[in-house]
């Protein structure tokens, strides 16, 4: 038999390792026996560690900052190396921002476009909200003209 041709295509293939569990730690629950609470609570854990984590690489970088910037008796070799370690620090610290402006815009888009349930329990109670308004209009137009249809009954006896 011949061989298939060679090509740069990418075959998909089924992984021999395919499994329903988050990460290799162990200890974690399958996704499939996590009821909807602990998958959210789980995510929200996740987001928590990230904002955490670059929170306090901020703060670790700010105080590194203020302690390079002692004034002193200082050499030409330790200031070069006091600028090299502020601009590292400086650097890192730009980069934990933008860590944070994507995850909260991240969060700001999950917000907007993950809310379904949250739409859609407004829908519901403003609709129910609207039935009762108008059934409510019903019953008072109903015992209006029910008034004004029994007040000539009344003057004709």
């Amino acid at each position: 038999m011949a061989e298939p041709p060679q090509t740069d295509v990418s075959r998909p293939s089924a992984l021999p390792t395919a499994n329903l569990r988050r990460g290799g730690a162990g200890g974690s629950q399958p996704l499939v026996d996590q009821n909807s609470a602990e998958y959210l609570d789980a995510i929200e854990e996740e987001w928590n560690k990230k904002v955490d984590m670059e929170v306090e690489t901020l703060v670790d970088g700010m105080v590194d900052l203020v302690g390079l910037a002692s004034i002193g008796e200082k050499d030409k070799f330790k200031v070069a190396q006091e600028a090299y370690q502020a601009q590292s620090r400086a650097e890192s610290m730009v980069r934990a921002a933008n860590s944070l402006l994507s995850i909260t815009h991240s969060m700001k888009l999950l917000l907007l476009l993950s809310d379904e349930a949250q739409i859609a329990y407004r829908r519901d109670a403003e609709l129910k909200s609207v039935q009762e308004d108008r059934d409510e209009a019903k019953r008072q137009v109903a015992a209006l003209l029910d008034d004004l249809l029994r007040q000539p009954e009344r003057e004709a006896t």
